[in-house]
Parts: structure tokens; C-alpha cells; sequence
């Protein structure tokens, strides 16, 4: 997977990203959940909008567990 070059400059919380189907970025701080087009906070956890690039069929494969930092 490619990867924007925005996603390198995230905050040090955030421990996952995943991307939604209309192509928008998130980092989130604990692990999201799945929901019909993306993903979403498990009310736990803190969200931020990264970027937004092209839509992505694929979305669904686009968790990432970031090591850590």
C-alpha cells in the first residue's frame, strides 16, 4: 500500500490509521472499529483527520498498526 506522504507527520498518539471509502484519512488512538463505508472511534479512543485522497474500493484493508515511536 502507498501511502501519502502526510501520513509520516502524525501525532505521537496516534497508535492506528485507517482510511474511510471517500478516500479521508484518520489516525486514531486505539484501534477503530468497522462500519459500512470506514471506520470510527470505539468511544475510547481520540480521532484526527489526516488527509483526503482518492476514493479507495479497497478501504477495508486499509488498517495499519503503527509501531511504536
Amino acid at each position: 500500500m502507498n501511502l501519502p506522504a502526510a501520513l509520516s507527520d502524525i501525532p505521537d498518539w496516534v497508535n492506528w490509521l485507517a482510511q474511510d471509502a471517500d478516500g479521508a484519512w484518520w489516525g486514531y488512538s486505539a484501534e477503530p472499529l468497522q462500519f459500512d463505508q470506514g471506520w470510527y472511534e470505539n468511544e475510547v479512543g481520540d480521532r484526527i483527520f489526516i488527509i483526503r485522497t482518492g476514493n479507495n474500493p479497497d478501504w477495508v484493508n486499509s488498517l495499519i498498526k503503527l509501531g511504536k515511536r
